[in-house]
């Protein structure tokens, strides 16, 4: 009894401790899924329909695309611009993908296993024409690719073919299975636009009215009261109507992304007096080393020149323009430079070694000897040369070593420019110098031996063994140092935007504005590796008049500080932003003015009585037609008004008081005539019900518009 009684004596104690131990389990788990949203929300990249994109989803269809890139252009790397272009080429392709998908999920359109089967089977898709599976016609072949997609599986399950080729194999079958997707993606698309175009129907009344809208035509003598005869000083224009006309207007003001207006300052860091004199210093050097016989490649190398030294001839088209045009003035064993090129800001030196005139086309086929080791493939391969001199056959001697010695093009585009090792180097040499039927027996180091035959030669041109070294006038890092130093002390004496501007022209640097940056872009005010400022700038925490950190971007080359001066959010513009304000200004004013002259019209009898105004203009205007707008040259304007009412007036009737797009007007039909144009219902209605389909291609714009999307991709890229 004296424990139970202790028990109670303490129970608000206990109550409290059970409490609190329970609030700290909730609360543990509170900050546990408020760590994981955190975490998942940062690994978001975007969101499509509600649907939320993580950036591994998205990476991974970036790489996708990018090895199908690579992979049909025979490319090793791309550039940075090349992987943004292909960042926005996917995003842009799951947006169409979501968007479609949703759509056609409720209405109940799907493509088929099936129906992509025998869409590869008629081979009529210009998709498939695309893929390495084709006749020698270059049409696609169906047999070559099931011939593929069956020796796959046993390439990859075979433990003696090597890692090479079975990279080789894993790149074509993701290659087309890319393919394929996308093909899946573009019959679905298909479908859905099918399905639109048959809601579109024209009728034989629609069909006549076009038809007579297009052949029957008058002429006319007009007089025009043109909006500029009124001064715009003459014209107030208060809030009041700005607003009007902007719920009038008010669709044009959309926008499907917040915009961002900015100013900034951008110092593009250049090389002084001082830099340009050692560099110079330092190319005269090189240029002294190259005319004394130095090894072209090692001295290039140590010069870091932007043009490697090649070590086969190349042509004049690989090189940079301002090279290859001294090229033409120079006799072999001469040197110029070192000079200064002002459009790329490079120095140069070039020393032309040697000039030939070889092959840009190279027909070969070939057969790898084989053989366990090198003293065997070298036996078996002197075996061949010494059949091919005797006469056999190039086609038998392949066939006896299972070898295709199918005919390849090679051309001076696929190698000039690239590195290449000494094996590439001798294969290419050997092959650019021997003759049409020659049998050649290439010795490849530590890779076996080939024989090629050359089957044919085409387009001799001439090739340069030339030594180029182009060096960028580059700052120096004091040079760097004393721009930054200066910019951050202007910086830290004026902190606010404000500040920066009534003060930036005095201190030598110029404010800019670029107004409506999206974070789609690559890129501030041009200038390359701005990711972080773009960071800075669309961060919900960053206000207007706020002045962002002083970034270092570009190639290590700029120094830009942003500030913030306007936030357009997604959905309309608002009326009294400084752009949609002066725009709207404008239409009102044209319509005051419109106002104006409409009265001033008014009881006129003749067209004569019109061009007697100030300011009036006269004109006759023939072939005008209800489907073609009138050109009024007078006034400078289309003016599709004056097309309608001049379709419905008789000969010789006066109408006055149209309103057009630059001018009220006033005109006589002088004549009408029927063009001999012959009525053909069907065709007139196919024409109407193609033009509606064509209007139709907008819908996807309207699709975007309802979805739900959000691009956030600037965070990550």
């Amino acid at each position: 009894m004296a424990t139970l009684q202790k028990i109670r004596n303490r129970g608000k104690i206990l109550i409290a401790t059970v409490g609190l131990a329970l609030f700290a389990f909730i609360a543990e788990e509170f900050v546990r899924s408020l760590s994981y949203t955190q975490t998942e929300s940062r690994q978001r990249v975007g969101k499509i329909c509600g649907e939320k994109i993580n950036v591994q989803e998205f990476n991974a269809r970036v790489e996708e695309y990018t090895d199908v890139v690579k992979f049909t252009q025979g490319l090793n790397t791309l550039s940075d611009d090349q992987l943004s272009m292909i960042r926005d080429q996917v995003w842009q392709s799951l947006v169409n993908e979501k968007l479609m998908q949703r759509e056609c999920d409720k209405l109940g359109i799907s493509v088929t296993d099936a129906e992509i089967q025998d869409i590869i089977n008629s081979g009529r898709n210009p998709m498939l024409a695309q893929t390495p599976f084709r006749t020698q016609q270059g049409t696609f072949d169906v047999n070559a690719l099931k011939q593929f997609l069956n020796q796959y599986n046993e390439v990859m399950s075979n433990a003696e073919i090597s890692s090479e080729i079975k990279e080789q194999y894993v790149q074509m079958n993701n290659y087309w299975k890319f393919v394929e997707k996308s093909i899946r993606q573009q019959t679905l698309n298909q479908k859905y636009q099918t399905l639109l175009n048959s809601l579109m129907v024209s009728n034989p009344v629609a069909a006549q009215t076009s038809f007579e809208g297009r052949s029957n035509e008058a002429d006319i003598y007009m007089a025009a009261l043109p909006f500029s005869s009124v001064k715009d000083d003459d014209i107030k224009v208060e809030d009041s109507e700005i607003k009007a006309k902007y719920e009038e207007m008010k669709e044009l003001f959309r926008t499907d992304q917040e915009t961002r207006d900015i100013k900034y300052i951008d110092i593009n860091v250049t090389a002084s007096d001082a830099d340009k004199a050692n560099l110079m210093k330092e190319m005269e050097g090189y240029a002294q080393a190259l005319a004394e016989g130095a090894d072209p490649a090692k001295t290039v190398r140590e010069a870091a020149s932007q043009v490697t030294y090649s070590p086969l001839p190349i042509s004049a088209k690989t090189l940079p323009h301002d090279i290859a045009e001294q090229l033409d003035s120079m006799s072999v064993g001469t040197q110029v430079g070192p000079f200064v090129h002002d459009h790329d800001n490079t120095i140069n030196i070039v020393r032309l070694i040697d000039k030939v005139s070889l092959p840009d086309s190279i027909e070969i086929r070939q057969i790898a000897a084989p053989g366990n080791d090198m003293a065997a493939i070298e036996k078996t391969a002197d075996s061949i040369m010494n059949a091919l001199a005797a006469g056999a056959n190039f086609d038998t001697i392949a066939k006896k070593y299972d070898q295709p010695a199918t005919k390849t093009w090679i051309t001076s585009n696929q190698y000039e420019g690239q590195a290449m090792d000494e094996n590439n180097r001798k294969f290419l040499s050997t092959i650019s110098t021997a003759a049409v039927g020659s049998n050649n027996k290439i010795v490849l180091d530590g890779q076996g031996v080939i024989i090629t035959q050359i089957t044919d030669r085409r387009n001799i041109v001439t090739k340069y063994d030339v030594a180029v070294i182009k060096r960028a006038m580059d700052f120096s890092k004091d040079t760097y140092n004393k721009a930054f130093n200066d910019f951050s002390s202007f910086l830290a004496g004026n902190a606010k935007a404000e500040d920066i501007e009534a003060n930036a022209a005095q201190a030598g640097y110029t404010v800019q504005t670029r107004n409506s940056v999206s974070n789609t872009e690559h890129n501030i005010a041009n200038v390359r590796s701005t990711r972080e400022a773009m960071r800075w700038l669309f961060n919900e925490d960053t206000k207007v008049g706020d002045v962002s950190p002083l970034y270092e971007c570009g190639e290590n080359d700029h120094l830009l500080v942003i500030m913030l001066t306007g936030v357009h959010k997604k959905g309309y513009l608002a009326w009294d932003d400084e752009q949609i304000r002066t725009y709207l200004t404008g239409e009102v004013t044209k319509d005051k003015k419109a106002a104006l002259l409409m009265e001033k019209m008014q009881g006129v009898k003749s067209v004569a009585d019109v061009a007697k105004m100030d300011g009036a203009v006269t004109d006759t205007v023939k072939h005008i037609t209800f489907t073609g707008n009138a050109f009024i040259s007078k006034v400078g304007s289309s003016e599709p008004a004056l097309s309608g009412s001049v379709s419905k007036a008789k000969k010789g009737d006066f109408k006055s008081g149209i309103k057009g797009k630059a001018a009220i007007y006033a005109y006589q039909v002088l004549d009408q005539k029927k063009l001999d144009l012959k009525f053909d219902q069907k065709q007139e209605e196919q024409t109407l019900q193609q033009s509606m389909a064509r209007n139709l291609g907008n819908y996807f714009s309207e699709l975007y518009q309802k979805a739900d999307i959000t691009d956030n991709r600037y965070i990550f890229y």
